[in-house]
């Protein structure tokens, strides 16, 4: 029996960290959760976080650890992080981040979908609807609705020569456009919406887009 700690636990300002083995039987490291988190010196309430390392979970494997850590009534696991994916998962990744181009009008009651983001080159009329899994770049006057992130990407963002869209939408979130919000329409310049940390849709300027976002950015080189 090897004296190896299958699981390491670190304090943070956060909470808990509960790094995992990533080579050992994962029956072994069950039973070394199980007995960790039943250790009488842990106190309090604490949030926890399940780093798995280069070990692949199912979901199911995934929902019997974090049981394993609930039977402590002080833990509760917030997140849950990994240093892989599934195929799926990579291949959907793939898909989210490549970019299809429409060059156009979108009229009423058009319907324009990419898997990845989505760059139009012309105007998004009043009931043209725009979805994308990515990021949607508008090189024109959005006045209909857009919805980026559409398969739950948070980090996607809404960006336009002139945005008077009449719904902006960033996965889960809907914010219904109103004056206030196409103020910065009357501007200039190009503005963008993402969703904010408070869990609403933000307008702001584009130049404040590398600020906001600033893994959109694959650039290499240049001087």
């Amino acid at each position: 029996m090897t004296n190896k700690h299958l699981v390491s636990i670190k304090g943070t300002k956060d909470g808990l960290v509960l790094r995992l083995d990533d080579q050992c039987a994962y029956a072994d490291l069950v039973e070394e959760i199980k007995r960790k988190v039943s250790d009488e010196g842990i106190e309090g309430q604490a949030e926890v976080l399940l780093q798995l390392g280069n070990r692949y979970c199912s979901e199911g494997q995934k929902r019997e650890l974090i049981a394993c850590v609930h039977t402590s009534p002080h833990l509760r696991v917030s997140r849950v992080q990994s240093d892989v994916i599934s195929v799926e998962e990579s291949n959907q990744r793939v898909l989210e981040r490549q970019s299809e181009t429409f060059v156009g009008i979108v009229r009423s009651g058009q319907v324009v979908r990419a898997e990845g983001d989505l760059v139009v080159v012309g105007d998004v009329n009043p009931n043209g609807k725009l979805i994308a899994g990515g990021n949607i770049f508008v090189l024109g006057r959005l006045k209909g609705i857009a919805h980026a992130g559409a398969k739950g990407n948070k980090e996607s963002v809404i960006a336009a020569s002139w945005l008077e869209a009449t719904h902006l939408m960033i996965a889960e979130a809907i914010e219904l456009m109103t004056d206030e919000l196409t103020i910065l329409s009357e501007q200039p310049e190009m503005e963008c919406a993402y969703l904010h940390a408070n869990g609403f849709i933000a307008i702001d300027r584009l130049q404040e887009l590398r600020l906001l976002r600033p893994q959109l950015s694959t650039f290499r080189g240049g001087s």
